[in-house]
């Protein structure tokens, strides 16, 4: 499954540096990334998917449960300003997944707060 294929990793500072987290599992869905003591620090992030490089998608929210603003990532992305992106140091909660998600299936588990099945969900 190309889920355990995926890795992240998210910084507090620009240019990928200051305090980072890694997942390198896979799929996975945090609900509110104050469970990790992240809640609105993220400011740069990597993520890759290591066998097919299109088919990863990074979802980031600003709100806890996958509410609020957001912005989409697809394919392998590094980010070393999320301020570009008007998004600097907002994200509360993110979805990550093997493939890509479409908008309308964004716009879904922004509405409901449910994320895809197959994939790992941390709740705080």
């Amino acid at each position: 499954m190309a889920n355990r294929d995926l890795r992240l990793a998210l910084f507090a500072g620009t240019n990928f540096n200051g305090r980072r987290i890694v997942f390198r599992r896979g799929g996975v869905a945090v609900r509110d990334l104050g469970a990790f003591r992240f809640d609105d620090l993220l400011s740069s992030f990597r993520v890759r998917n290591v066998v097919n490089r299109s088919e990863v998608t990074l979802v980031l929210f600003s709100r806890i449960n996958f509410r609020g603003d957001f912005r989409v990532f697809r394919g392998n992305t590094n980010v070393a300003n999320l301020r570009n992106q008007g998004f600097d140091n907002v994200t509360s909660s993110f979805i990550l997944v093997g493939r890509n998600l479409t908008n309308q299936q964004i716009r879904e588990i922004q509405n409901t707060g449910n994320p895809p099945n197959d994939i790992l969900v941390i709740r705080q």
